[in-house]
Parts: C-alpha cells; structure tokens; sequence
C-alpha cells in the first residue's frame, strides 16, 4: 500500500504491517448463541402430540391439580404458626414434614407429567457439601432436581412468595428472597447463602442454577459466584433430556413457558438423567478466589457433559433483546459480556450505547454486520487504502464484515486509547494551519485528503456535522467534542501522525545523501524539496527527536 505525503511526495514507503496480533482470548466463542432454541414441530410431531393430548391433556391436568392442592397443604401445615418466616430456619417435624411429603409429592408430580428420571451418582448430605450447582440450566423442569436431593432452599424472587398456591409451597423451602426493588439485593443475596452455607446444619442444603438464566443445554455460560463465595464444598448436578422431540428447552427465543407445558404433558413420556457428581472440595487457592472455584467446577461439569464453556451471562441476554428492539438480528448483541467487560474495563450501560450507534451503522446492511461501504459511510469518508486499513483492524476474523463485538473491541483497544487529549490537540494543531485557533473548511479538506491519499475529496458534509455551531469555524471545543464522540476518526489522526513521523524520518536520511541524489526526481515523483511540511513541522517539529507514538496503534491487543 502507499500513502502519499501533503502535496502528492512520489517516495516509496516500507509497507506498514497492520493488522496487530490477536489475542486468542478474544476469538469469537464456539456456541454463537446459547439463548435460542429456533426448533419447531414439524407436521408428523405436531398431528401425534394433537392425538395424544386428546387423551393425556385433561387426565394430567386433573391429577396435576389434585397434587398440587396436596402439595399446598402440606406447606400450609408445615409452615402453620412458624414465627419468623424466611428468617429462621424450620426444625424438627416441619423440616421432615417438607423434605419427606413434599419431595415424595413433587416425585409424583413429575411422574404424573410422563417423566422418566434416570438418577446416577449419590446425593450428597449436608455435612459433605450444603450447597448443590446444577446445570446446564435449560428448562423450569429442572426443578425434578428439588425432589431428588430432598426439597433443598433455592434462590428465588421475592414477588414468587405472594403467589397463589405455589407462594405457599415455595416459603416452605425456605428460599433465598431476591427483591428486584432493593439495590443491596445481590449483596444481601450473597450473604444470606453464605450465612446458611456456614450455618452448621441449621440451615438445609441449597440448590443453585450458577449459569443465572436458561439456555439451549449447547454449552455452560460463565457461572455467578453466589455459589461459590461461601468457599464450601459443592456438589455439581448434571442434567440431560435425552429426547428426540425436545419439548422442554425454554429459551429467550423460542417457545413460550405455557406452550412447552402443554407439547410437554401431550407426550406420552419425557426422559430426563440427573448425574450427581463427586462433591468439589475447594482448595486454598480456590477459597481465595471465588472466580477460579466457579470455573474449575464449571470445566469439571462441561467434560462430563462433552460441551464447550463460553462467558457468556445474563448481561449478554439484555443486550441481545435490545438488538432485536434495533432491528437488528438478537444474536448481533452477544459479545460474552463477562469477558469482554473485564479484559476491557467496560460497563453493561457503555456497550449498550456502542449498541445504539452500531445499530444506526449497520441498518442498511443485511445479516447485523457493517461492510467497507457502510463504514465508510458512516465516516462521511471515501474508502480508501488507509480507510481499508482502519477497517481491516476491526475486522478481527478477516471475513470482511464487522460484528457488533468486533466493533466493541475495536473501540476499547484501538479508538479509544488513542483518543486522548494530546491526541486531540496534535490534530487540532495539524489542521489549524495558519494557527488562528480555528479550523476552516479549507484547511480541513487539505489534512484530511493527505491523510486519507485522496487528491480530490468533498468534506463539506463532514465538516458541517462537526461545525456545531455553524461559523464555517471549527474551534477546539466542537473539534474534541466531536472526536470524543467518534473515537473512530482518532485512528485516522495517529495513522497520519505516524505517517508524519516516518517522512521526516526520510527526511533526515536525505540531508546526509549527496544534493544531487537529494534533488534527483524519478519518474513523476515530486522532489522532496518541493513537498509542503507545514502541518508536519508544526506537530512534529525537525529538531524533536522524540517518539512520542505511545498514542497510535501499537497496542497489542
């Protein structure tokens, strides 16, 4: 590639490598989408669940209605008179009243549903592990896992607790209330489950979902600490529904939770295996770091399920509904936020604002992605080789498209840290050519033609969306605010500045060659004498031999 220096310089350059090493922890993950599960029914599936729940449907839903009222019974009875509530754990005949009634209730439940439990491994007792992880989350079935470890505290929402019937059963679990209305509710959360993990008994065992919302069972997201904080041993739990018409994966795209119900009580049986893993006692390592505990206990699970682990969370499902509200494919918002957001230091509110301005880049396009035109576009510049350039930075896997996580780390590594402040005034200084303090349209288009390799080159409508005030002026104020809301064009400026650097290098090298090498032309090259240096000198004068690049692209991402 060549770029030509202010004023058209025909002086060969030394190819820059451009694209910057990659860090493999940052390659896209191997499941794209765990939140969706897009499988329908086809026509043979949908007529033999339609004959089957001519008969099954109203049968099941008598008995099921039958155990339930039982269930609710059995709680009220259990929790009658308890003072205290949530706060003090129930004890003699009530804890028995749950664990024994109501797991052999909830049992019955699930077989009256058409369940077929399959069980392997042996439950651990409170004393060997207080506190069980279950996984892969996929389905509000995976509540057979209660039953089978004897009606152990969950964490649930606070709303839960009021309602009808099911309100009732659930306070007899003792859950761990989470009020969406309290800003302390993970705080209190944590250490509510750590204080009844230490409890010495107290306290039943808790069950714990660490993944945090449902997925489609193809890997394990980034599991929450929660679980992991208290530093007791745990017990992992698999779960497996090994059928050929899946009716119970509840998803964020998919099926509705009343729609599986009935496809699901319409087949003549569901199988379903629990695997109950060797209890993980945490080492002192582990005890100390909450992080790596959850992943060893994660990793552990994912071999024995044969299923990769990705970091995704919760965080990636919000941005993925709010894709879907842009217009946009949902999976265009996944970005495995746990990673991302700390490897780059970001914010779930700061990515959800880079989603806004992809989403006004990417409309045009088809499939979520921006294209060289689009990008350009947006830029208000021609494509070009140094666009190309900026553009092939982004696009980490080479396909020639950018994805919405190619753009956020594109920003956070590349744009951002090279729009600072010093790099803002060295550009503001490169335009103001004849330094009144102002940029005018004129000096603007010259840079920015130099700095792109564009001899010809319209920026009216470029210039007119940073002239804020509309003077035909540009001063520093509406110069940085522009370019701290486009970090973009902050690659263009260091791009330039380097290319500044590296002709005065040539420079130098030229006032130690004999005058007549120096002044010799070849071809239609411009001698170099006659090349215009204005900008050049007055941002990177001959005389400061200092690199002071530590703003351009040198970060290795």
């Amino acid at each position: 590639m060549r770029n030509q220096p202010p004023g058209g310089g025909g002086r060969s350059m030394a190819p820059r490598v451009l694209p910057l090493p990659r860090q493999h922890s940052f390659c896209s993950p191997v499941v794209p989408n765990p939140f969706v599960h897009p499988g329908r029914l086809s026509a043979g599936a949908k007529l033999r669940t339609v004959l089957l729940g001519i008969i099954l449907l109203p049968l099941r839903i008598i008995f099921i209605t039958f155990i339930l009222l039982l269930s609710w019974l059995v709680a009220s009875i259990a929790t009658y008179r308890h003072h205290g509530g949530g706060s003090v754990p129930l004890k003699g005949w009530r804890r028995r009243m749950v664990q024994t009634s109501l797991s052999c209730l909830t049992r019955t439940l699930f077989f009256v549903m058409g369940f077929q439990v399959k069980v392997k491994g042996k439950v651990a007792s409170l004393p060997e592990a207080p506190i069980f992880v279950a996984a892969p989350h996929s389905s509000f079935f995976d509540a057979i896992v209660s039953a089978l470890t004897g009606m152990p505290s969950i964490v649930s929402r606070a709303e839960n607790l009021s309602t009808p019937v099911f309100g009732t059963i659930l306070s007899s679990l003792q859950p761990v209330a989470v009020s969406r209305q309290d800003p302390d509710s993970r705080k209190n959360t944590v250490a509510e489950i750590t204080n009844r993990a230490l409890s010495g008994g107290q306290w039943p065992q808790i069950l714990i979902f660490p993944e945090g919302t449902c997925t489609n069972r193809s890997c394990l997201i980034t599991f929450k600490q929660g679980a992991f904080i208290p530093r007791v041993p745990v017990q992992p739990v698999l779960l497996r529904y090994p059928n050929k018409l899946d009716t119970v994966t509840w998803t964020w795209q998919g099926y509705s939770l009343k729609e599986l119900f009935v496809m699901t009580i319409c087949q003549l049986f569901t199988r379903v295996e629990v695997e109950f893993l060797p209890v993980h006692v945490p080492t002192e390592e582990e005890k100390k770091d909450p992080v790596l505990f959850a992943n060893r206990v994660r990793q552990t699970m994912a071999t024995a399920l044969n299923v990769p682990v990705t970091d995704h969370t919760f965080e990636d499902c919000r941005l993925m509904i709010s894709a879907g509200q842009l217009t946009l494919p949902m999976e265009a918002g996944l970005v495995e936020f746990t990673k991302i957001s700390k490897k780059l230091n970001l914010k779930w509110n700061h990515v959800r604002e880079q989603l806004d301005t992809f989403a006004a880049i990417a409309s045009a396009s088809k499939g979520g992605r921006i294209g060289i035109e689009e990008f350009a576009e947006y830029l208000k510049l021609p494509i070009s080789d140094v666009l190309r350039e900026l553009f092939q930075l982004f696009d980490r896997n080479g396909d020639g498209t950018i994805d919405f996580r190619e753009y956020v780390i594109g920003l956070s590594i590349l744009c951002n840290p090279a729009n600072t402040e010093e790099t803002i005034q060295m550009a503001f200084k490169l335009f103001d050519v004849d330094e009144d303090g102002t940029i005018t349209e004129n000096e603007f288009a010259c840079i920015i033609q130099s700095a792109l390799g564009v001899p010809e080159l319209d920026v009216s409508n470029l210039f007119k969306e940073i002239d804020a005030d509309e003077t035909g002026k540009l001063s520093y104020d509406e110069f940085k605010d522009f370019a701290l809301k486009h970090p973009e064009y902050a690659k263009l400026f260091t791009t330039y500045l380097d290319l500044q650097r590296y002709q005065l290098g040539m420079l130098e090298e030229d006032d130690i060659q004999p005058p007549e090498a120096k002044y010799t032309p070849v071809g239609n090259a411009v001698p170099v004498s006659e090349t215009r240096p204005v900008a050049r000198n007055k941002v990177c004068p001959a005389d400061n031999e200092e690199d002071n690049s530590g703003t351009s692209d040198k970060k290795d991402d």
